[in-house]
């Protein structure tokens, strides 16, 4: 087995240096990483798991978790699972700690990703597609730190690799859909939590690319529902109220779509509505079984925390790195006949 000792003697450096670059820890200077990688990759090197293994269980590794999801149902399944990967590895010394905040205040995340700086060994992060958090990325990975991205990306940034779905063809599978359901001349209208959520934009954007193609389907409105069901409801009521004309919505993240459920009940409008959504929660099970929702695209939500996990846990524990740079899960179709089948 080749070790980081001989891959040192034939580049002449260091075996510190060797398992910097590695390990993707610290400053090389880059054409002295190349060489050090190309050697790596002639000599076919692996990491030895047993010691890495009993190497980590003598040194402190901290996972620091920011995610905007107070309040979300969705995301009280991916933490579910995140947590139960956090026990299974706490006997290789790795510990968690957790930055969960309700909203998207670009403020309150730089905070807690800043905190993670000289401190941390890898993040995972739900972003916000802000200029500010790309660049406090970039001071994290600058710093040696792995940066993992879930559920959603961030355009341009140096994360190390993004776990979730394809969110522009999850927006072109919805307005297949809704046409193949709706019947007649579809005016829709769009709920979704924030643009300044990337995997929301990008849901829009394949979605407007499939209905703008169509001669019976038009975009009326998009409001923006702060994926609070107490704000969905407000502004899908003024959505329906302003745009009486609408007889289809398309909800692109699902923390407000019970919100916009009630809204749709409130304005007696469930009999000539046509709803695609997002996600299997427990409320939007029950508005599929009572015929308010007719389809609802599942993402994985147990996958994406499982997986995130266990890339951040073979980096810390074994120093291997990420083998792509999306882990994407498939678009999955749930109607009223099977939607419990899969929860």
């Amino acid at each position: 087995m080749v070790t980081i000792k001989q891959i040192a003697d034939i580049c002449g450096v260091s075996r510190g240096t060797v398992d910097r670059v590695l390990n993707n820890r610290g400053n090389v200077k880059p054409e002295k990483k190349e060489m050090i990688l190309s050697v790596a990759r002639e000599l076919d090197y692996t990491p030895n798991p047993a010691g890495k293994a009993l190497a980590a269980r003598k040194t402190k590794l901290l996972l620091g978790i920011v995610m905007p999801s107070v309040g979300i149902e969705f995301f009280d399944i991916v933490i579910d699972a995140m947590k139960k990967a956090e026990k299974s590895y706490s006997y290789y010394g790795m510990k968690v700690e957790w930055h969960l905040t309700k909203g998207y205040d670009v403020d309150v995340q730089y905070k807690a990703l800043e905190n993670m700086i000289d401190r941390a060994n890898a993040v995972i992060v739900s972003p916000i597609n802000d200029d500010r958090i790309r660049d406090i990325i970039k001071r994290l990975t600058d710093n040696g730190i792995m940066v993992i991205t879930i559920n959603t990306d961030i355009e341009g940034s140096t994360r190390h690799c993004f776990v979730g779905t394809d969110y522009v063809n999850g927006g072109m599978t919805a307005g297949a859909l809704m046409q193949m359901i709706g019947h007649g001349k579809l005016n829709i209208g769009i709920t979704l939590g924030s643009l300044k959520i990337l995997g929301h934009k990008l849901r829009l954007k394949g979605f407007e690319k499939i209905v703008d193609s169509s001669k019976n389907a038009k975009i009326i409105a998009v409001t923006e529902d702060e994926d609070d069901d107490i704000c969905s409801y407000d502004r899908n009521t003024r959505m329906l109220q302003e745009h009486p004309e609408i007889n289809a919505i398309f909800a692109a993240s699902s923390g407000g779509i019970y919100g916009a459920c009630r809204a749709v009940m409130a304005q007696k409008r469930t009999k000539d509505m046509t709803m695609v959504v997002f996600d299997t929660i427990p409320s939007t099970i029950e508005m599929i079984e009572s015929d308010i929702i007719q389809a609802t695209i599942y993402q994985h939500p147990r996958r994406q925390g499982q997986t995130a996990m266990q890339i951040a846990f073979d980096y810390l524990v074994y120093g291997i790195q990420p083998a792509k740079e999306k882990y994407l899960l498939s678009n999955e179709i749930r109607i009223k006949e099977n939607v419990r089948a899969y929860y």
